[in-house]
């Protein structure tokens, strides 16, 4: 009894303390469960457990009925598990009591009349939802332009003249206006996204082909896609090619239409979502990738993603069933499934059952593609099976030109390979090759300039490549560790250590770096300073065993020969 009202006590002080309580509500209105439960639905929510967190604020109707920021929270937790109807629902039935006048209970309602293609009502409600954003508050803002522009051109059928513009956003959304209302435009905007130089927007390169096949234009989606190469192109677009190459074309609008409402706005979420992703705000991506999927549950793909957020988040289980909506229909996006669920099984048991499982479900494949290949030679490679690699690297190199780009990277990774094999001779050839082929390439130059060094072989060219290297990628710490070793071994101490220290705050972590910067302090006759980074890497768990043998030999005697 004693400890039951101390615990009573404690959450009384916590509900008068925090800023979620509310003076309209009496305290007789509560009791210690409503209470615990209130608290414990909030701990479970910014602990990241959803699910969680609904069975709390399920319990506790009267608190969400008087405490307007934990219905916030209780609205996100149910769209970050997919009951959005539920989360707009229990909105509606707030509604009278004035305690949803935030943003995402707004948006909520826009959204609801907005599926249910009642454009005027969305429109009207999106009128309401202006007066609480805060001008200053610019990805809001975006939101609410970007719904209002598209919400109208539903509605009346034509472009909104008076708009503001948010940059790339703006264009996005006019495309999708245009591609909607089949205007004569619609190929110009396209055309603009993806040939941005300085954004990344090849996925509007999947809807571009949607618009052409919707328009039967099946000759101009032929064209278009046999100029794109599977190595060097995304996920999306290497399936939407896979189809057009048998002839799938009813694929490309499976999946997505420019002719529907639902569609348009599954994919400006999708982008809100990335914009929040790209923020590290991982709460609001989440929260609009699941609006996104609501819209449009028919473009699976999206759902690549969630698997990821899910893998990151260490949610194995929940990765694995939804990767389970991949199947062998789609291509890639299976492989894509098979090549997840691998990483899954490396983290959950080792390194060796993943490989006998990507090559045991590779097996199975009767004609894998260039892409598919290239994924099995990098796990190959990844993990130390450089002789299959190489045989893989090879069959790849046999299909491209002699002048392809891509022929260069797959020459590179060949030519590590063998490197790592000791074929030095072999390694020599395929990165000079490569080097023929793409002369600037500061990672190549890295490489084939530090396997150099390890060898002691051409220390002058060596240092010339570095040099260049680093004029063109100047804050990569693993060039800067090169060429700062470079010095080291041409007995340029000083020179030698001003690069790795900057290596070192780089990558604080990296065991090589820490070694290297160990050596040069030592021959700097800072002696005690050297222990401690050679100690340093003695901690690290990514440090090998030759490495630790080294060190400790390093600790007790010191550099020999200094």
């Amino acid at each position: 009894m004693f400890l039951k009202k101390i615990r009573f006590i404690l959450i009384i002080t916590l509900f008068y303390q925090t800023p979620l309580f509310s003076k309209s509500a009496s305290l007789n209105d509560f009791n210690a469960q409503n209470l615990s439960e209130y608290f414990s639905g909030i701990v479970a929510f910014e602990n990241k457990d959803n699910a969680e967190a609904l069975e709390f604020f399920n319990s506790s109707r009267i608190l969400i009925e008087n405490h307007d920021p934990y219905l916030k929270r209780y609205l996100y937790s149910l769209v970050l598990e997919n009951k959005i109807n539920k989360a707009i629902n229990l909105v509606k039935s707030n509604k009278e009591r004035e305690n949803t006048n935030f943003f995402d209970a707004y948006l909520l309602l826009v959204l609801d009349n907005l599926k249910k293609g009642d454009f005027k009502k969305a429109y009207d409600q999106l009128n309401e939802l202006t007066d609480i954003v805060n001008d200053k508050d610019r990805f809001n803002s975006a939101i609410l332009e970007s719904l209002r522009q598209y919400i109208y051109v539903f509605k009346e059928k034509v472009i909104l003249n008076d708009k503001k513009s948010f940059g790339k956003l703006s264009i996005i959304s006019e495309t999708f206006q245009r591609c909607y209302l089949g205007d004569f435009a619609t190929d110009a905007f396209f055309s603009e996204l993806i040939n941005d130089k300085e954004g990344n927007y090849i996925r509007y390169i999947f809807f571009y082909l949607v618009y052409l096949t919707e328009n039967n234009r099946i000759n101009d989606v032929k064209n278009f896609t046999n100029n794109l190469d599977y190595l060097n192109t995304t996920l999306l677009i290497s399936q939407a090619k896979s189809w057009v190459e048998n002839g799938n074309y009813e694929k490309l609008t499976k999946f997505f239409s420019c002719k529907n409402p639902n569609d348009i706005i599954g994919e400006f979420l999708f982008l809100v979502s990335n914009l929040y992703s790209s923020q590290d705000n991982f709460e609001k991506s989440n929260f609009y990738l699941n609006l996104s999927n609501f819209f449009n549950p028919k473009f699976i793909f999206n759902l690549s993603l969630v698997a990821e957020n899910q893998y990151l988040n260490k949610e194995y289980n929940k990765a694995k069933r939804t990767l389970k909506n991949f199947r062998k229909d789609n291509d890639f996006y299976y492989w894509y499934r098979i090549k997840k669920e691998t990483q899954i099984i490396e983290k959950e048991k080792n390194k060796e059952e993943s490989l006998n499982y990507i090559i045991s479900q590779f097996d199975k494949i009767n004609k894998p593609n260039s892409k598919i290949l290239f994924d099995v030679a990098n796990f190959y490679k990844n993990s130390k099976k450089y002789d299959e690699a190489i045989e893989y690297y090879t069959k790849l190199i046999n299909f491209l030109d002699d002048n392809s780009v891509m022929k260069s990277d797959l020459l590179y990774r060949r030519g590590g390979s063998y490197e790592r094999s000791g074929d030095y001779e072999k390694a020599d050839k395929d990165l000079l090759d490569a080097l023929n082929i793409n002369s600037d390439d500061a990672y190549i130059l890295n490489y084939l300039a530090y396997s150099w060094l390890e060898r002691d072989y051409k220390i002058d060219e060596a240092i010339d490549m570095l040099e260049k290297a680093y004029k063109l990628e100047n804050n990569d710490p693993y060039i800067i560790d090169s060429i700062g070793w470079a010095y080291y071994l041409v007995n340029d101490y000083l020179k030698a250590e001003k690069f790795i220290k900057r290596a070192v705050e780089l990558m604080p972590e990296d065991p090589i770096v820490n070694d290297h910067y160990g050596d040069i302090l030592w021959m700097l006759d800072r002696k005690i300073q050297a222990r401690y980074f050679w100690s340093n890497v003695l901690k690290m768990e990514t440090t090998e065993t030759e490495m630790i043998e080294n060190i400790n030999k390093k600790m007790i005697d010191g550099l020999q020969n200094s």
